[in-house]
């Protein structure tokens, strides 16, 4: 009986480093190598090898863009691509301009600050003042929750 539980034990000692334990593919950061190599136009732009696979993220209004980033990992000898940026549409700065001013009047911490608030390009410039830093802190942050916003920039006095 000694002996089938030694043989048994040396059996599951020998097997289990056979079955192996899944290690996860450790992830390459080539985003750099990829703006060197003129991807241009992707916002966000994140580029990672996992695998042998390359897998290309962001967002673009231009089709093209999105195109040569997978010409760029071709070029540089890739040949199993993940294109996954996204297409998206120009931002319609005046509909963001108008739920920009709705979220911050309608925000009970910014009573009795003075702001005007304008986009471009999906940009959004706040200028005014507030009477402390928090109210700062608020009223960019309700900002950036906006649909279609891409950056906030603030010119708020105190």
């Amino acid at each position: 009986m000694k002996l089938k539980t030694m043989l048994f034990t040396v059996a599951l000692a020998i097997l289990i480093p056979t079955f192996g334990f899944a290690t996860e593919p450790q992830a390459v950061d080539l985003t750099s190598s990829f703006r060197n190599a003129g991807v241009e136009g992707v916002e966000r732009l994140q580029v990672y090898a996992v695998g042998g696979i390359v897998i290309i993220r962001g967002r673009t209004e231009d089709m093209e863009n999105a195109a040569e980033a997978s010409r760029v990992a071709t070029s540089l000898g890739y040949t199993r691509v993940a294109n996954l940026v996204q297409l998206t549409s120009a931002p319609d700065d005046a509909a963001i301009a108008r739920a920009a001013e709705r979220a911050l009047s309608r925000h009970r911490s910014l009573d009795g600050c003075h702001l005007q608030v304008d986009s471009q390009h999906g940009v959004v410039r706040i200028a005014g003042t507030v009477h402390n830093e928090l109210q700062k802190q608020v009223a960019v942050e309700l900002l950036k929750n906006i649909d279609g916003v891409r950056a906030v920039k603030t010119e708020l006095t105190r």
